[in-house]
């Protein structure tokens, strides 16, 4: 079932405030392997000129993904998240994200389109601190796959 392109521009509000803090930053960087003693000594971040340790420029994704959640579970919008898989990403910071931010996310879907039988969503989350600043946006591209020949029963390959 293709989207509903009308969903385009719909704006979700902002779920849960999510606390940032310093064993999810040291956390994440050892998940992607970053060793900038920025992201897990105080000292070093100081260094730099923040007021605590920072985020690598990835984080985002964990806390924009979460809110964009509303988005994804929409029943009307009609994206079938058992065949999504996660197309594209990018980030447009005005701060790094620091320990001790509490960050909010406000979710907007930016474009609907289908393309070779596969429904695509871009989803913008821009991302305030508790004082109202911008942070970052954060943009997902989500693909939900169209069924294939192989589970239809009509496998070509001779595998069934």
């Amino acid at each position: 079932m293709a989207l509903d392109p009308s969903f385009v521009g719909r704006s979700y509000p902002p779920g849960a405030v999510y606390e940032v803090g310093r064993e999810k930053i040291r956390e994440f960087a050892e998940a992607i392997g970053d060793p900038n003693p920025a992201y897990v000594d105080p000292d070093a971040a100081k260094a730099l000129g923040h007021s605590d340790v920072i985020a690598p420029p990835t984080f985002a994704f964990a806390i924009s993904y979460k809110a964009a959640s509303l988005v994804i579970s929409d029943p009307e919008l009609g994206l079938d998240y058992s065949r999504v898989v996660h197309g594209d990403q990018k980030f447009a910071y005005s701060r790094p994200v620091r320990a001790g931010d509490r960050l909010a996310v406000t979710s907007t879907i930016e474009s609907v389109k289908s393309l070779a039988g596969n429904d695509i969503v871009q989803i913008r989350g821009e991302v305030h601190d508790a004082s109202g600043e911008h942070v970052v946006t954060a943009w997902t591209k989500l693909v939900s796959r169209a069924a294939d020949t192989a589970e239809s029963g009509n496998d070509t390959n001779g595998d069934a």
